[in-house]
């Protein structure tokens, strides 16, 4: 793939990702007056470099085309929503879900069905329609819902466990699961303030 060709191939991805922002800020906004009312605490957005495309692909066993790309990878545009907690993943991922424009092609649950070593998040592949001159296509996103909590552990075992390797990697392995259970608990017990604050009156 050469790069005239890569930036050919991101460019519809690219409006895609930022179709989505948008309506995710709109959603923000909706969802509260006040901006510490609001379910979003932050957003970050990547577009797949070329040399992560092309080892992905040879990982599938693939060539390095741009029709193997647009065929095999649905994370070439990415999105990261952090939110408070899991009600407002919950109501942000249902709206989009709900927008007749988009559709679902994929969705995997960690919060319900956490990953063996304490992972805990929610990713939702939406279909995006992208308009031509030739006519329309759907181009993938993958957004990743977390909170504060999922988004803080799931950086610190990055960094600690599969980034450096740790000689006593099964017992930092055990660590980590156990400190997702206690985040997940603290997050809960926020929450509960939380809802206790909104019930208040002004």
């Amino acid at each position: 793939m050469t790069n005239e060709q890569y930036y050919t191939l991101i460019q519809p991805y690219t409006d895609a990702m930022n179709l989505i922002l948008t309506r995710l800020d709109v959603l923000n906004h909706q969802a509260g007056e006040h901006e510490q009312s609001r379910p979003i605490h932050s957003i970050t957005n990547r577009i797949k470099e070329k040399n992560s495309i092309e080892n992905k692909l040879r990982k599938k066993h693939s060539d390095l085309s741009v029709n193997s790309a647009r065929t095999l990878l649905k994370d070439i545009a990415g999105i990261r929503v952090i939110c408070f907690f899991e009600r407002d993943i919950r109501l942000l991922a249902g709206c989009l879900k709900k927008q007749t424009d988009l559709i679902v092609i994929s969705e995997k649950d960690y919060i319900k069905n956490p990953k063996p070593n304490g992972y805990r998040s929610f990713h939702l592949i939406i279909g995006v329609p992208i308009y031509h001159l030739e006519g329309m296509e759907y181009y993938p996103v993958e957004i990743q819902f977390r909170t504060i909590s999922m988004d803080f552990w799931a950086a610190m075992e990055h960094r600690i466990c599969y980034k450096n390797q740790p000689f006593n990697e099964m017992e930092m392995r055990s660590a980590f699961l156990q400190y997702s259970d206690i985040l997940e608990k603290m997050e809960k017990s926020f929450e509960v303030y939380s809802e206790n604050a909104i019930e208040q009156p002004t």
